[in-house]
């Protein structure tokens, strides 16, 4: 078996993933934590293929390991333990892995039983099965290409139309000054659409909104979308906002904010919030005004420029159509010994090691047909 990497070094991605330890899989693997225009697709690879096969795999090799929030597993130590041990399985299974080397053209062909001549700087090879696991087109600085959406095409595969996912957001209205304004500042909120929300935390940026709750987002967002900020979301905020009156009627709203949320962004919803009111004493803000606040503070609600883009996306949405492949094998319907893994293919997770696991599940799914 041999693997044809166009990149200088293997496994970019494995080693700069979960800040260098490498978030491999979750113990809350799902369906539902994945996105497909056939959202039943991924079912047959991740059951036969699970989070506790990896994880077995994981403590074969003696990694240790430790669970984060959502059961998100990372490694004690460094990313490099997940890529060495997959490095260690490929030489047991005898696999040659070969850099450097720059895919130029692939043809099929039924000479000599060979199904595949794949053409490369490195010279020529063939093969009777030919998998693709070329990922998509986040962090192009890290090699990322469209070829496995090309090669799908030269086989007449569709290919369902592709955007950045898991990415932050941008904006170029008013609050990207705001934002700006508190670049560094993190809180934990709830961040929706009309669709979809997440419970999660939010970090402020020169750019724009990221931290897991936009990243998050970001795979169910579409331009146009207004986002909406709930800063508060484990209180009742009006029934909230009129025992403070009660109870701390000399006191200023900011005092009453600061033990909840940052200080500097207490200060920018001031200023649009109660902007009037801002050294008033809470005895004096009328019902309709604490209405008004309470409403501002859940659902703050942004208007998202775009996003970042592939530049810092962390997946790729879209990509090969599920319905031209096998569920079971991930092969093509139409062209026998094509098989497309990962990535490339209609199937996103969420954050928190979902990705991964897609990518371990449905490349033991082709692996044992290939």
């Amino acid at each position: 078996m041999l693997v044809l990497d166009g990149s200088n070094k293997i496994g970019k991605k494995i080693l700069m993933s979960g800040g260098g330890r490498c978030n491999f899989t979750n113990l809350h693997i799902g369906p539902e934590c994945y996105l497909s225009a056939n959202p039943h697709f991924c079912i047959s690879a991740l059951q036969r293929y699970n989070q506790w096969d990896f994880i077995a795999l994981v403590e074969k090799h003696r990694i240790p390991y430790h669970e984060r929030k959502h059961g998100e597993l990372f490694c004690n130590d460094s990313a490099s333990d997940i890529l060495a041990m997959l490095v260690a399985e490929c030489e047991q299974a005898r696999v040659r892995i070969q850099t450097h080397c720059e895919i130029q053209s692939i043809t099929a062909t039924g000479h000599d039983g060979q199904r595949f001549v794949i053409r490369t700087g490195k010279g020529e090879f063939s093969a009777q099965s030919l998998v693709v696991a070329t990922g998509g087109l986040s962090i192009p600085t890290m090699g990322a290409s469209g070829l496995g959406y090309d090669i799908a095409r030269q086989f007449n595969l569709p290919v369902l139309p592709t955007r950045a996912g898991l990415v932050p957001f941008m904006f170029t209205d008013a609050f990207k000054a705001v934002c700006d304004r508190l670049s560094g500042v993190a809180v934990d909120v709830v961040l929706s659409t009309a669709q979809q929300a997440f419970s999660e935390t939010v970090l402020f940026t020169h750019r724009g909104l990221s931290g897991p709750a936009a990243l998050q987002l970001s795979n169910y967002w579409f331009p146009g979308q207004p986002v909406v900020i709930n800063l508060l979301p484990g209180l009742d905020l009006l029934p909230w906002l009129r025992q403070q009156k009660k109870d701390h009627p000399r006191a200023l709203l900011r005092t009453q904010l600061a033990p909840l949320l940052p200080k500097s962004l207490v200060q920018e919803l001031q200023a649009l919030l109660w902007p009037a009111r801002a050294e008033t004493a809470l005895a004096e803000f009328p019902d309709a005004a604490l209405q008004g606040i309470a409403d501002g503070l859940a659902h703050w609600t942004v208007k998202p420029s775009g996003t970042e883009g592939y530049r810092t996306a962390e997946v790729t949405l879209g990509g090969v159509d599920t319905q031209a492949l096998s569920s079971r094998t991930m092969e093509s319907k139409t062209q026998p010994g094509l098989y497309f893994i990962g990535e490339v293919v209609d199937v996103t997770g969420h954050l928190g090691g979902f990705n991964f696991q897609w990518a371990w599940s449905s490349g033991h799914a082709a692996g044992q047909c290939a």
